[in-house]
């Protein structure tokens, strides 16, 4: 995917990026592929490819949820800055706060969100289960975002947490959605969450199928979630 097809992708799904924009979106690629070279940020260093499976697939939950109404985001696991940038490119009003348990990866997001001018940007460095019972986090976010960070019942207990009620989590998923979500049922509506809709699309060029789920929470997740870091990954909620 080059660049201009890049840019007329969002353009068909009403998001016109500027001249800036686009240049932001020209630093951001070369910083990862700078960064990556002193640590692992990514597989995925050729343009094309980052483009398509790092730029386009972070922007995809735009195309289903309002992301024009969302103030205050979080982005959980999100080390590498997918999907928080590009959202934050796309939506220059977010205020988006970063969470990941690697300290190195938030030294990048602050070095990425300072060379492209990038104001409000916060990469908390954390693991997800101990931010989540955090006053300064706990129920402090419209949204929050996640992208192939683990399985759905997992994913909603390190995620759901953070999310006002009223709010919204939103997982951006791989193939095979199904399954996965019976299997996530419980520990959704454990902790306050209720499923709004699952949108299925193909990326381009043959890249996969993608799922972006919605999660609306519902009331307020009960004080013992996330539980202590470790074990919701050790017994998940089924």
């Amino acid at each position: 995917m080059t660049k201009e097809q890049f840019a007329e992708a969002l353009a068909a799904k009403g998001i016109v990026l500027t001249e800036r924009q686009m240049t932001q979106f020209d630093q951001f690629f070369h910083l990862l592929v700078e960064w990556n070279e002193k640590m692992n940020l990514t597989g995925i260093t050729e343009e094309g490819q980052v483009y398509n499976k790092h730029f386009y697939d972070s922007i995809t939950p735009a195309f289903y949820f309002p992301f024009d109404k969302a103030v205050t985001v979080v982005d959980i696991g999100g080390g590498a800055g997918f999907p928080s940038i590009p959202l934050k490119i796309c939506f220059p009003h977010l205020k988006m706060t970063i969470i990941d348990s690697l300290n190195k990866r938030m030294n990048f997001l602050q070095h990425v969100a300072s060379e492209l001018g990038l104001e409000n940007v916060n990469p908390v460095h954390g693991r997800a289960e101990e931010r989540g019972q955090e006053p300064a986090h706990r129920e402090k976010y419209d949204l929050v975002v996640a992208r192939a960070v683990a399985r759905m019942n997992l994913l909603s207990e390190f995620c759901l947490p953070f999310a006002k009620v009223g709010g919204h989590f939103v997982a951006l998923k791989g193939a095979e959605m199904t399954l996965e979500l019976n299997e996530a049922k419980k520990a959704i509506k454990t902790l306050g969450g209720k499923t709004r809709k699952v949108e299925t699309f193909q990326l381009m060029e043959e890249a996969g199928e993608r799922n972006i789920v919605v999660v609306e929470k519902v009331e307020a997740t009960p004080k013992s979630y996330p539980r202590k870091a470790g074990i919701p990954a050790k017994k998940p909620i089924v």
